[in-house]
């Protein structure tokens, strides 16, 4: 029997035992060791795609209510974990949000692609809070001070492993040390809006805001946070 690792697939493979252009090996590997819920085992996991982010089909046995197993496929999308902040001042009960290009909304149905959201970014390798910490300031502009962690969430675990980690924080003049804008050799080109809270809530039923991460902060905003009623 050919051991896995060892197989041409794997040794031609860019992200198995040949560094893909990020440097990293062992991707085809991910996933082979759980063993935290009994009724789940990994059998076997294919690399398909290791760009920037990583594509894998993994095939799996699984233990149903009734004890049968079955065989299932499942392909999972791996861009990383993330972190996200909504940006508040309750003086003037405004929002700081941003407008970017989406491509991904634009190509489906979004009238122009141009998307409003809270800041937001890869955790790369930081933790959540100084990763939120750089992506506001890159993108806002805002040197965050206090922070508040809200939440974590799986945004789309149908099929994409990502977990984003939801912040607020507030912000005022003086915490307002840059322009924002994103990073031009990243391709980033952010318009930085302050918007009315109500006005957020808002521009949400009437569909200006469709982003999910930002429809979340505001509404727990309304609900539980700065603007509660």
């Amino acid at each position: 029997m050919t051991d896995a690792a060892s197989s041409p697939r794997a040794a031609s493979t860019p992200g198995a035992d040949v560094p893909d252009h990020r440097g990293r090996t062992g991707l085809h590997r991910t996933g082979l060791d759980l063993d935290r819920n009994p009724r789940v085992r990994v059998v076997d996991v294919e690399l398909l795609a290791a760009g920037w982010h990583v594509l894998r089909r993994t095939t799996l046995d699984y233990r149903a209510e009734d004890g049968t197993w079955s065989r299932q496929q499942r392909e999972t999308y791996d861009r990383g974990n993330g972190a996200t902040v909504l940006l508040y001042n309750r003086d003037l009960h405004t929002v700081l949000l941003t407008r970017q290009f989406r491509y991904p909304v634009y190509v489906n149905d979004h009238p122009d692609g141009m998307l409003i959201e809270t800041a937001a970014g890869l955790l790369d390798d930081d933790d959540a809070m100084t990763a939120i910490r750089r992506e506001a300031a890159e993108e806002t502009g805002v040197q965050i001070g206090e922070l508040r962690h809200v939440y974590d969430v799986y945004m789309s675990p149908g099929s994409v492993t990502e977990r984003i980690h939801f912040f607020a924080a507030p912000y005022d003049a003086s915490s307002r040390t840059g322009v924002g804008g994103g990073l031009e050799h990243e391709g980033e080109d952010i318009d930085v809006i302050e918007v009315d809270f109500d006005e957020s809530l808002g521009m949400i039923r009437d569909g200006r805001i469709q982003d999910a991460k930002t429809i979340m902060l505001l509404q727990w905003a309304a609900i539980d946070g700065p603007f509660m009623r």
